[in-house]
């Protein structure tokens, strides 16, 4: 197969500076809300790069639950490859992969664990089969077979089946402070527009335009 002849035109409006918001998070919650409006599969889900102190990179995909000024939520078992990744280097990357409306949005920034506070209030609006699921999967350990996570599930309702289901100590979440983040517009002949903010304190953000 040439993969060489696989491509399409991008024909979506073009991203300008001076309609761009200042605020990054803001301009964020612009396109995040436009995606929301089509019929984009999970416009929430993202990539999550994370390495660990050798230098060995991991990319999987998580869900955004909260963002706000002080960066980009998502929740996870603490005992997790990406966790381990975290505990020893910090610096991850976020990728928003909207590819139906030609837009993808890179964040570039640091990650460090929400207070236990959050992450009750957030597992407590959970579904419970969702409350479960976190207490059965020792997430990224290897397992024998589906039925011991099966087997498992049904020793964790008997456990709670008379009462809430407690938050795991072994699961919260993470925020994302961002140092810089990017919305890529794509546009023809593959001249796309590309912004990029970075952070000078935590009052302001520079913009530059990229070369596509």
């Amino acid at each position: 197969m040439d993969l060489g002849s696989i491509r399409r035109v991008y024909d979506n409006s073009g991203l300008s500076r001076d309609t761009l918001n200042p605020d990054p998070i803001i301009q964020f919650e612009h396109w995040f809300n436009e995606a929301l409006e089509t019929d984009i599969k999970d416009p929430s889900a993202m990539s999550l790069a994370t390495a660990n102190k050798q230098g060995e990179v991991s990319l999987r995909t998580v869900l955004l639950k909260i963002y706000d000024q002080q960066g980009f939520v998502f929740f996870t078992n603490y005992e997790s490859t990406k966790s381990r990744h975290i505990a020893e280097n910090p610096n991850v990357a976020l990728l928003f992969p909207w590819l139906d409306q030609d837009r993808q949005i890179k964040i570039v920034g640091q990650a460090s664990r929400v207070p236990t506070s959050e992450s009750l209030k957030y597992f407590m609006s959970r579904p419970r089969g969702s409350q479960l699921g976190a207490w059965v999967s020792e997430q990224s350990s290897v397992i024998s077979s589906r039925t011991l996570l099966m087997s498992k599930l049904e020793e964790i309702k008997k456990r709670f089946a008379d009462g809430d289901i407690s938050l795991p100590e072994f699961w919260g979440g993470y925020r994302v402070k961002p140092t810089s983040i990017e919305f890529w517009q794509g546009q023809p002949d593959r001249l796309h527009d590309r912004f990029l903010y970075q952070q000078q304190d935590d009052m302001s953000w520079t913009i530059s335009r990229l070369a596509p």
